[in-house]
């Protein structure tokens, strides 16, 4: 694994490097003791599938309060999805700052998302899967969330709308209104 910082602190790219022969690949997906050599908390509590049937399916932005704020190890396993975080700690050199990558089962890339930013992905293909690792057990009611077009963000999806989407993603308010 080769493991990277992104532009927002504490989140990073991790690239696996599979092993090919004859038979097809070998990589690794976490590995602890790699992991917690560059300051990750790779502590899991819930792994968790998402499948996603159509292009164009956008799930998030979420984040979770309290307690129950959480890391997010995120991978996609089948398909292309464009992964993104965005940075919610106010105390952040990156504050109210976001990064977004392409993530397939084709590139090995996953992403890390610390506590304290918000989570969302558009599936860029039928069929993807997403599997993410936390480090918080889910609480439903400690989740909050925003829009995934908030003004305040000027995140750049890569597909046009609309897109299929949760009634929940749906309603979500701008960071505004928090304000």
């Amino acid at each position: 694994m080769t493991i990277t910082q992104t532009e927002i602190p504490g989140a990073y790219l991790i690239i696996r490097k599979p092993y090919v022969d004859k038979r097809g690949s070998f990589a690794r997906m976490f590995c602890r003791n790699e992991l917690e050599a560059v300051g990750i908390n790779a502590s899991i509590a819930q792994i968790n599938l998402s499948a996603n049937n159509k292009k164009g399916t956008l799930r998030g932005l979420h984040y979770q309060l309290g307690d129950a704020a959480e890391d997010k190890l995120v991978t996609c396993i089948s398909g292309v999805i464009f992964d993104v975080c965005v940075d919610l700690r106010e105390d952040s050199p990156t504050y109210m700052e976001w990064v977004g990558e392409r993530l397939s089962a084709e590139n090995g890339l996953s992403l890390y998302v610390p506590k304290g930013c918000a989570h969302g992905y558009l599936s860029l293909s039928d069929n993807a899967g997403v599997l993410y690792f936390t480090t918080q057990f889910y609480i439903p009611n400690s989740e909050g969330g925003y829009r995934y077009d908030d003004p305040s963000f000027g995140i750049k999806w890569p597909l046009e709308k609309p897109y299929i989407m949760s009634d929940k993603d749906k309603n979500w308010h701008h960071f505004k209104e928090d304000v």
